[in-house]
């Protein structure tokens, strides 16, 4: 009796039960889309607010304010878009960026339309 109890614990540790842990395809694909969304719309407002005061690109090695700006600007931007490709480990952060994109969605759509 005890050996067989042994053997159900042991196989309930080899194998766990991934529906416990996991979300439902609904939540994984919102928040995944959510996600998304929130990186590129903050790309896009670092992309803008990190371009040059002056259009021409080549007037950026005359002021060094404006050099490092795009640089970082630009680290910034490939960071965020690299950072979209890298899906969370943890089942509950998809559910996470579900409720945050309710408030975080519009927030930044308001705040790309303030800075463009």
């Amino acid at each position: 009796m005890h050996a067989k109890a042994e053997l159900q614990t042991h196989h309930h540790l080899n194998h766990p039960n991934k529906s416990a842990h996991s979300e439902p395809v609904g939540v994984w694909v919102g928040g995944v889309a959510i996600r998304a969304l929130f990186l590129i719309i903050l790309a896009v407002l670092t992309a803008r607010v990190a371009s040059p005061q002056v259009e021409n690109l080549s007037s950026l090695w005359e002021t060094p304010g404006d050099l490092i700006r795009v640089g970082l600007g630009l680290a910034v931007c490939v960071w965020l878009l690299i950072n979209i490709f890298i899906l969370p480990k943890d089942p509950g952060a998809y559910r996470t960026w579900l409720y945050l994109g309710v408030a975080l969605l519009p927030l930044s759509l308001l705040c790309a339309f303030v800075v463009w």
